[in-house]
């Protein structure tokens, strides 16, 4: 026990004197928190997102800076009536991780399928389900995308190809991959998104999975949020290797890692995740690390994180820092940023209103679409 114990220490060692810059080539995380250290990494990231701009329509930038920003704007309102009492059961907000689902859903087509997990209400937008659906089904309200009987955490809609929304850690993990094999079966030409936190990556479902993707080809690519938190537990005390990405190399699948607060970097990345899908067959492990702003639910205090730990990953907001280049680059102006801060606003409020106006689903819906075998 004495030997097993050293050998802990060392690589405890070995992972506090490590850290991520930014650049993508560290995959240890430190737990030092250096609010200049971010403000370098902030400036360093504009730099690289401005020349990517360069490369984007003014259209597409503008709708990729709105689904970011409507997404935090419905998410910071979907906190205030949970608070009041209007959504029930548990919520877990988006904020922080924005560039992510835009990141990586807007480069999909109809014939591409998306599974996540239960931090969903984003992902259901940006695959194409109106606020107003999403947020009766945080109200638990019939005009809900499932009848108000998911809830927070059970998002779905097959004619946007958004298949959950599931409670289960790592649950989706699975299906997913059976998805990406009915693609092939079926020679689609489709890709599958599949979502899931770092907490997933400790269920066997991950590996399992990750193994019979690459020894059958399948077109999917697995993307871990990485937002360093498992709950209440930091990813340090609950992996042995803190590089998600490297876990791919184990299965000769291709593997990378990406600043998930970035989402020109996080459009990158996936642009070559789905050009592998899509032409070859292959499966991708896309480790995007990001950080929430919020508990890992409402009901999360988030007690085990310092105000100063939380202040360094603010430093790189992904909405600040993607506003920041665009003006850089003579893009946008403050006046069309807060136009589009006007524009999510109000869908946003017309999406409580048509919440708080849907009625309650009938008591007769209790017993449809229930299988009992």
């Amino acid at each position: 026990m004495a030997k097993t114990t050293t050998r802990r220490k060392k690589a405890t060692s070995k992972k506090a004197a490590t850290s991520n810059n930014g650049s993508g080539k560290s995959g240890e995380v430190t737990d030092t928190v250096d609010v200049e250290q971010a403000k370098s990494e902030y400036q360093k990231r504009r730099k690289s997102q401005i020349a990517a701009i360069k490369k984007l329509d003014k259209e597409l930038l503008r709708e990729i800076l709105y689904q970011m920003v409507l997404g935090r704007v419905f998410e910071q309102k979907s906190a205030e009536v949970y608070r009041i009492g209007k959504i029930g059961g548990f919520c877990h907000l988006y904020i922080g991780q924005e560039a992510i689902s835009v990141g990586t859903q807007m480069l999909l087509e109809d014939r591409d399928y998306v599974i996540t997990s239960y931090r969903d209400h984003v992902q259901a937008m940006v695959a194409g389900i109106s606020p107003e659906a999403v947020m009766a089904e945080l109200y638990g309200k019939e005009g809900g995308n499932v009848g108000g009987k998911g809830g927070s955490m059970h998002m779905f809609s097959k004619e946007k190809n958004f298949f959950g929304g599931h409670g289960i850690v790592g649950g989706q993990i699975g299906v997913g991959t059976g998805m990406a094999y009915a693609q092939k079966y079926k020679e689609t030409g489709g890709v599958t998104l599949c979502f899931f936190g770092e907490a997933a990556v400790n269920q066997g479902i991950f590996h399992e999975s990750l193994n019979m993707a690459e020894l059958w080809d399948l077109p999917i690519i697995y993307i871990c949020e990485n937002n360093r938190y498992g709950m209440g537990t930091s990813q340090e005390r609950a992996m042995s290797i803190s590089s998600i990405a490297k876990k791919a190399e184990g299965y000769g699948m291709a593997g990378e890692y990406v600043d998930g607060m970035d989402v020109m970097e996080v459009r990158s990345a996936t642009e070559r995740a789905i050009k592998r899908a899509r032409e070859e067959s292959r499966p991708t492990l896309l480790e995007i690390r990001a950080y929430r702003f919020m508990g890992h639910s409402m009901s999360d205090p988030g007690k085990y994180r310092t105000t100063e730990e939380v202040k360094k990953y603010q430093e790189r907001d992904p909405i600040a820092l993607f506003q920041d280049s665009l003006k850089d680059a003579k893009v946008f102006t403050d006046k069309d940023f807060e136009e589009i801060l006007e524009k999510a606003k109000a869908k946003t409020q017309e999406a409580v209103d048509f919440a708080e106006n849907s009625p309650l689903p009938n008591e007769s819906e209790l017993f449809t679409d229930v299988l009992a075998e």
